[in-house]
């Protein structure tokens, strides 16, 4: 089954994309991850994009499709896969509709205030990258990581003025997918409010799974 969760920031796409990949057994599948990892392994569009992040601008749709193309062609995507953070924009979603077939999107739809509450709640790890929150999923030892004891640290994208910023280029952007996807029919809503396991029985139900 190829997948796609779509939702503002803070919707909770990677955590339920991550819960839903294992019992799916397919590979969640985070659009910054993979750019970061094409950066360091250098492939060739990672080293395209690898010019345009060094100088500090956005990589280029072209180069950002090309990425996801190297990413799906991959062994482990043929059972299927769940797209987190692409497409953002109509002109991705194109693109995508030409490379491979998607079965199903998921809106997580949520609102500004639970966002607002959640992102400025969480905590990164600055050594592994694991995620926590204050409210939801804090660590045993506060401001300590679980995983690797490493420092625990509030994203500058996390800070409640920045998310709002976040917001409104989403609702600019990546919001008319919504739209998009209805038209073909492939679009299941679920409320992204709810706790983690109600929202995850919800999609298991809207996806019939």
């Amino acid at each position: 089954m190829n997948l796609i969760f779509l939702g503002a920031p803070g919707a909770g796409k990677g955590t339920h994309a991550a819960v839903l990949a294992k019992k799916l057994d397919i590979p969640a599948i985070s659009t910054g991850d993979i750019i970061r990892e094409a950066l360091k392994s250098g492939t060739e569009m990672g080293l395209k994009a690898k010019v345009y992040a060094d100088a500090g601008k956005l990589v280029p749709d072209e180069i950002v499709i090309g990425i996801i193309r190297e990413r799906l062609s991959k062994a482990d995507c043929k059972k299927g896969f769940i797209l987190d953070g692409f497409p953002r924009t109509i002109p991705q979603a194109e693109a995508l509709d030409k490379m491979v077939r998607i079965d199903k999107v998921v809106e997580l739809d949520t609102s500004e205030a639970v966002i607002l509450k959640r992102l400025s709640g969480r905590r990164v790890c600055s050594k592994c990258g694991a995620t926590y929150n204050v409210d939801t999923m804090p660590s045993k030892v506060a401001g300590i990581c679980d995983k690797c004891a490493g420092t625990l640290i509030q994203r500058k994208d996390d800070m409640p003025e920045t998310v709002k910023e976040r917001l409104k280029v989403y609702h600019t952007q990546t919001e008319p997918l919504v739209g998009f996807y209805r038209k073909q029919g492939k679009l299941t809503v679920v409320d992204g409010g709810k706790e983690l396991a109600a929202t995850q029985s919800d999609i298991l139900k809207a996806l019939e799974v």
